[in-house]
């Protein structure tokens, strides 16, 4: 169960035990759906429409984009920025479930509601998130720009990145496109872990216990349905992360088509509104559904697995 469950308290997962499941359940979920991401971004970033009767368009497609990639860049774009997106998953995946269940257990202790009701979750998994993006923004933009630099590359290595950045743009470099993500990422991971839980309770009704034979199957499907859900919900504001966090950086983009330079959130929108259309609110959607239905399956999947793991191994010992 992930969050606070006051008729579980037999489970008996120590905060630390808590922090390292969630790390490795990203850890492992990020390996998978790296390729994924890359294109996604690069989706985002684009200003042409995704649509092969734009001749200025450089990607149109999933698999168009994939063999585009792998042609000029070699297998390894697809895990561009892996090591800083490695970090920021490992951040963010303890600092998010310890957060999630240490708000479950106050909202128990402390209030008269459910800790384990939907408007509950909503609100802790939106808390849990923003907690952990604060944490770990600044390893966010480097993953960013490490995705959507082409070839030659501005920056080698992760200390380079770092020190250019911090010497040409300043310290708050690391940071840019930090209220667009909070905004988003509050009702995102809030319907995460909302529509999680209600999923699984919709699999319970539907299947009843002598009808279900494998919980993780149930844990993989539920959190996939869980992240499409949050995805679809949020996915314009992730886009306007996506273009501010790569402003300053636009001489690495002019190999990719357009480029544009933003103020601010609503200058963001307006400009994609007014430019792209309706339509560019959503570019990139596709990999980024798929994206969210396989880290979001599998996070709750291996967080879950870690957790019951570790309760066992208790057991065994005790």
């Amino acid at each position: 169960m992930v969050g606070y469950d006051p008729k579980a308290d037999g489970r008996n997962i120590s905060s630390f035990e808590v922090a390292v499941a969630g790390s490795v359940s990203g850890l492992v979920t990020r390996v998978i759906i790296s390729p994924l991401d890359v294109i996604k971004i690069r989706f985002q970033l684009q200003i042409e429409r995704l649509s092969r009767s734009d001749p200025g368009a450089k990607y149109h497609g999933i698999l168009q984009a994939g063999r585009q990639i792998l042609q000029e860049e070699g297998p390894t774009a697809f895990w561009k920025g892996h090591v800083p997106a490695q970090l920021l998953s490992i951040g963010y995946g303890a600092v998010q479930f310890l957060s999630f269940e240490l708000l479950t257990e106050l909202v128990h202790r402390a209030t008269t509601y459910d800790a384990r009701d939907f408007s509950v979750h909503f609100v802790c998994g939106g808390l849990s998130a923003s907690a952990a993006t604060l944490a770990v923004q600044p390893v966010d933009v480097l993953r960013t720009r490490f995705a959507a630099q082409g070839e030659p590359k501005v920056y080698k290595t992760l200390r380079d990145a770092v020190v250019t950045m911090y010497r040409t743009e300043g310290p708050l470099v690391f940071y840019k496109g930090l209220n667009p993500t909070l905004i988003a990422i509050f009702p995102y991971a809030g319907f995460q872990f909302s529509f999680y839980s209600a999923l699984k309770h919709v699999h319970e009704w539907v299947l009843p216990a002598k009808g279900r034979k494998n919980e993780n199957l149930k844990n993989l499907l539920c959190g996939s349905g869980a992240g499409v859900i949050s995805k679809t919900l949020t996915y314009p504001l992730d886009l306007f992360k996506k273009r501010l966090q790569v402003g300053g950086f636009e001489q690495a983009r002019a190999t990719f088509g357009q480029v544009r330079s933003y103020r601010g959130l609503l200058d963001c929108a307006k400009q994609v509104l007014r430019e792209e259309g309706p339509t560019g609110l959503f570019k990139g959607l596709s990999p980024s559904l798929l994206k969210a239905a396989l880290s979001t399956g599998f996070v709750f999947f291996w967080y879950e697995l870690f957790c019951n793991l570790f309760h066992h191994m208790k057991k065994a010992d005790s």
